[in-house]
């Protein structure tokens, strides 16, 4: 059965079969092309669609196998969420390592992009806390994976794109916690200058960090912004029985992107200006302190049929002052750009991956509705700004870099094609190994 189908970001478009996988000691399918493991389909560009090619769709590998409630210990299939697995821990004083913006993605997904969070300069990423996973090889083989049995397979299949087997299940290391709020404050800053002032100082004291900037400020007001810091609130908190859950849907996808550069602006103005307190505190609960947009199903539609692009790279320490401020100029001065731009640093501690995105520096996502010919433009530009700063552009949020900046921001891509397994493929890596 073929199906036509798209990521997050809904561009592009991808022709292919869908096989769902739902046992996890069943071998991998014989089928005519390539195979691509597929979870919820939350990353933005790409990487999870495999144009003309099978989908081995893994959401019925959704078992729990073991838990530990005292060690924090969770061993699970891939295809189970991040919010399922909130949903066990939390109750038993654990939470999530390290978390991506949504906690819609499958736990296999979270290995094979390497996710982020908000704490990656104490935390690392989600790799640094995986235990064990096993890898189906198309010729049958499983392989059990730990940073001492299997090294090199844990290393490539850890940002590994799916492109290295099916990873059936895994075992993490939970983070103990005493209770589901935070004690946040939210810091009104002017300028990108301030927003590395406040980090600096910050990272030290803050498990949790992350700003959102307004992309359409210029001059003297480039990268401002509302900058975010927050710990797990103590046990003796006065926390409520409830933080008020609100469900909002986008119902349909309008005709055409409801991002305009004129509704750019007056978003961003107004959304800065809500604060109007240097300094607010108050006590947050994870789930909309973590994933503010998964209140919203369906956000993605407000871009309309053409879907967008989202970018997001990291620029090394050196140049990372330098490097933002000039992407951050070119974005304000085309007039495009995202109502939700975050910006964050990255701290030093190496993951376990081969091919993993984060590194030490300050990384900056934007989205960009689809407007053809000129996004592109605008993006390939700030390829070359990264590129010469440096950086990388993250592949989970890619839908069209060249494979030669692909490969300058990534030079393990030689000793990764060891371990890609031959049946294995993907519309991105199709596109970047041309």
């Amino acid at each position: 059965m073929s199906t036509v189908g798209a990521s997050w970001g809904r561009f592009p478009r991808a022709k292919q079969k869908v096989l769902a996988v739902q046992y996890r000691d069943q071998p991998i399918p014989h089928v005519n092309g390539y195979l691509l493991p597929y979870g919820n389909g939350r990353s933005y560009g790409d990487c999870c669609l495999n144009d003309g090619g099978t989908l081995l769709h893994t959401r019925k590998l959704d078992r729990f196998i073991s838990f530990d409630p005292i060690q924090g210990v969770l061993r699970c299939e891939a295809g189970v969420l991040l919010s399922e697995i909130l949903e066990l821990c939390v109750a038993h004083g654990w939470f999530l390592p390290a978390s991506p913006g949504t906690q819609y993605v499958t736990l296999g997904g979270a290995i094979a992009n390497d996710v982020h969070g908000k704490n990656h300069h104490v935390a690392g990423t989600f790799g640094c806390h995986l235990m064990s996973f096993e890898l189906l090889r198309s010729d049958g083989r499983r392989l059990l994976c730990t940073p001492r049995e299997h090294p090199e397979w844990f290393a490539a299949s850890i940002g590994g794109l799916g492109l290295t087997g099916l990873i059936t299940w895994a075992e993490i290391q939970l983070k103990r916690i005493e209770n589901p709020w935070l004690e946040t404050q939210t810091h009104r800053f002017s300028n990108l200058d301030e927003f590395f002032s406040l980090s600096e100082i910050s990272n030290r004291d803050y498990e949790y960090t992350v700003a959102w900037v307004d992309c359409a400020a210029e001059g003297k007001s480039l990268g401002r912004g509302l900058f975010m810091r927050g710990n797990h609130a103590p046990a003796c908190a006065a926390v409520p029985r409830d933080y008020g859950r609100r469900q909002w849907a986008m119902p349909v996808s309008p005709p055409v992107s409801l991002i305009t550069p004129l509704t750019l602006k007056a978003f961003n103005w107004l959304y800065y200006h809500r604060q109007r307190q240097p300094v607010t505190h108050a006590l947050t609960h994870y789930v909309p302190y973590f994933y503010p947009l998964d209140s919203i199903r369906n956000w993605n539609l407000i871009y309309g049929p053409r879907g967008f692009l989202q970018y997001q790279c990291v620029i090394p320490p050196t140049t990372a002052q330098a490097g933002i401020a000039e992407i951050m100029g070119r974005v304000a001065a085309s007039g495009r750009g995202s109502f939700l731009a975050v910006l964050k640093q990255f701290g030093d501690r190496p993951s376990p991956g081969l091919m993993s995105f984060p590194r030490p520096g300050t990384t900056l996502a934007l989205d960009f509705p689809n407007a053809g010919e000129s996004t592109f433009r605008l993006l390939s530009e700030l390829d070359e700004v990264v590129a010469n700063a440096g950086g990388a552009v993250y592949p989970a949020k890619d839908a069209r870099m060249s494979g030669k900046h692909y490969k300058h921001y990534f030079p393990n891509w030689l000793k990764f094609q060891d371990f890609v397994d031959p049946k294995f493929s993907s519309s991105f890596w199709r596109r970047v190994m041309e």
